[in-house]
């Protein structure tokens, strides 16, 4: 938790990880295709605009069991086979804060582990922690196990 102004930030954070037998490269290249989105990923349904730092995306999530979700999110990462990473936010800085990331982690070995977390922060955390931690989070399983079904065939 965080204090501001004596108003109390809420700090949530998700992270899951799964092991890809395939280079960072060739999960780089599911994962930077965003026009294939519709075709294979559950979770982000739609990523559109100029991916590149500063710019603002247009992202839409269908987290499992919930409401989908179009926000702007401003890119502040774009480094090609190892972080794609941008923040979002609900109405106004410090409502409700999102950062987002995917980071690969190569072993050398053939194998690329996929990391997907988000850092949220702002007074209204606690009103979306339950939804956070199962569906969102659900959300984030399912978008990793169909990237690795894709880069593993």
């Amino acid at each position: 938790m965080e204090t501001f102004l004596n108003i109390k930030i809420m700090v949530k954070e998700l992270s899951t990880e799964i092991v890809i037998n395939a280079s960072p490269e060739k999960v780089w290249a599911v994962l930077a295709d965003f026009e294939n989105y519709p075709a294979w990923n559950p979770f982000i349904k739609s990523l559109t605009g100029e991916v590149k730092v500063g710019n603002t995306i247009k992202v839409k999530m269908y987290p499992p069991d919930a409401s989908p979700m179009t926000f702007k999110p401003t890119v502040l990462a774009f480094e090609e086979n190892k972080e794609l990473r941008w923040i979002g936010h609900l109405l106004f800085k410090g409502l409700f804060d999102g950062e987002h990331k995917f980071e690969m982690t190569d072993y050398g070995n053939g194998t690329t582990t996929f990391r997907q977390s988000e850092k949220f922060t702002g007074i209204l955390v606690p009103l979306f922690a339950k939804q956070l931690d199962n569906n969102t989070k659900r959300g984030f399983e399912l978008m990793n196990e169909k990237l690795k079904e894709l880069t593993e065939r």
